[in-house]
């Protein structure tokens, strides 16, 4: 882990010793070279499912992939940003790359934080860089109001995770992931054991976000640049889906008895924003109201507690990862030429730019799930999994995927076809910079479809 930790360290200095004219050029080369250190990781396990064991810092299955998707991201983000963030001053670009470096660096530390409390600590550390990302570099005067949104639902709900982690160790006498999972099951029987459990998993419930938390999610989408919205769909909300399938293993016995209100709600979570990404007219709002939808379904594949659900759920977050980046990226991209977001008044841009219209219908037909992308095989395993635990679940995970392929249908329609406006007949063309950035999220998307059990966590 130190190979991909320390030189993410020495880039925060370096980016400052940079003269003007390199700055991005060695930043983007340098998180290349970052993020193929950081590929051996998948795929390389050890016995006991553990590798780059010590104290502090491990890696296994279910980090691994979500480690390689956090250090594949800061190239893909420097990319995106260049072109909007070259008007400002010098040090306003070095300092957003420090910003995107440093929250590189906490997240890859919290994915392999081998100790609850170190994971904690990396946790609630993230929030300090994307809440500068969203507050200073957003595009709209409701920006704060978007920051502190984030800032209350995330600190409100991880004080309780403090608590109970704090009571954990008090009670087993160690927090360290690898003891944990042998220790006896604890006998968790009063009412102060239940709200222990609830107050475990309400951090991670709101990170993901599951539905009724969610609130905070489309205003940070709609408010940050397009960096803070990648790094936001791709990996902050993972980040709750990984903290879920760790503390879950140590609720074991309570989790049978109490998941169900939480099932009920995150499937039916899937309905609800699924509906209310038809009714988007904000083309980034759309998006990360998509973003809910999926998540509701990882929490469902998570809370289900089988093999299929986990590794289903674990495939989702990675698919998710890049195809909801790409969608992101590609909003922007047309952003930077319209200057507006609304579907309705930038549209028919199929005529104007077709070779951007392949990459939108590919990214659309990876986000409703269609076969052969990952996206598909996590959707199917969360959907059994749910199923096994409900034949009647069947029916709102149906709707939800008849819905989010109407939803991803509308999407792309509304934005790529149609009569162009008369405000739009002279747009820049896109650049050799874009198509890399859609080659290098969707490339690895089609590369997965080949060889799925790279990122399928335990259940291999």
């Amino acid at each position: 882990m130190l190979k991909i930790l320390m030189p993410t360290l020495a880039l925060i200095p370096t980016l400052w010793l940079l003269s003007p004219a390199w700055l991005w050029t060695a930043a983007l080369i340098y998180g290349l070279l970052l993020a193929t250190l950081a590929l051996p990781l998948v795929g390389n396990v050890g016995e006991m499912g553990w590798s780059t064991l010590n104290l502090y810092l491990t890696v296994d299955p279910v980090s691994a992939p979500l480690i390689v998707l956090t250090c594949w991201l800061l190239p893909l983000m420097i990319l995106a940003s260049q072109n909007h963030m070259s008007t400002e001053p010098i040090n306003r670009q070095r300092t957003f790359l420090t910003l995107l470096v440093l929250l590189q660096f906490l997240l890859t530390l919290a994915f392999s934080a081998a100790e609850f409390i170190l994971f904690y600590v990396m946790f609630e550390a993230t929030l300090i860089p994307t809440l500068i990302l969203i507050t200073r570099w957003g595009t709209q005067k409701e920006r704060l109001n978007a920051g502190s949104y984030f800032l209350l639902y995330t600190l409100v709900t991880s004080l309780p995770l403090l608590i109970a982690l704090l009571l954990l160790q008090n009670i087993t006498g160690s927090l360290s992931l690898l003891t944990l999972t042998y220790s006896p099951s604890l006998p968790l029987t009063t009412y102060g054991d239940k709200l222990w459990w609830v107050g475990s998993l309400l951090a991670f419930l709101v990170k993901m976000p599951m539905y009724g938390t969610h609130l905070w999610l489309p205003k940070a989408h709609v408010e940050a640049p397009v960096a803070g919205s990648m790094i936001l769909a791709a990996v902050l909300l993972k980040l709750g889906g990984y903290g879920l399938i760790r503390i879950l293993v140590v609720l074991e016995p309570l989790t049978q008895d109490l998941c169900y209100p939480f099932i009920i709600l995150s499937v039916w979570g899937i309905i609800m924003t699924s509906a209310a990404c038809l009714r988007q007219t904000d083309l980034k709002s759309l998006i990360a109201y998509s973003s809910v939808s999926h998540m509701g379904l990882v929490v469902g594949g998570i809370f289900s507690q089988t093999t299929w659900g986990l590794a289903g759920a674990t495939v989702l977050m990675i698919a998710h990862g890049l195809t909801s980046s790409a969608l992101f990226c590609l909003a922007n991209i047309q952003y930077e030429r319209t200057h507006n977001r609304t579907m309705v008044l930038a549209r028919g841009l199929q005529s104007t730019m077709p070779l951007l219209t392949t990459w939108w219908l590919i990214a659309t037909l990876a986000n409703l799930g269609l076969p052969p992308f990952p996206n598909f095989l996590g959707e199917i395993m969360a959907i059994t999994a749910l199923y096994e635990w409900s034949p009647f679940s069947l029916i709102l995970t149906g709707a939800g995927t008849v819905i989010t392929a109407a939803y991803s249908l509308y999407m792309f329609l509304m934005s790529q076809r149609g009569p162009v406006p008369n405000h739009m007949m002279t747009l820049e063309p896109v650049t050799a910079r874009e198509h890399l950035l859609m080659i290098l999220h969707l490339g690895p998307l089609m590369l997965l479809t080949l060889k799925p059990e790279l990122i399928c966590g335990w259940a291999v």
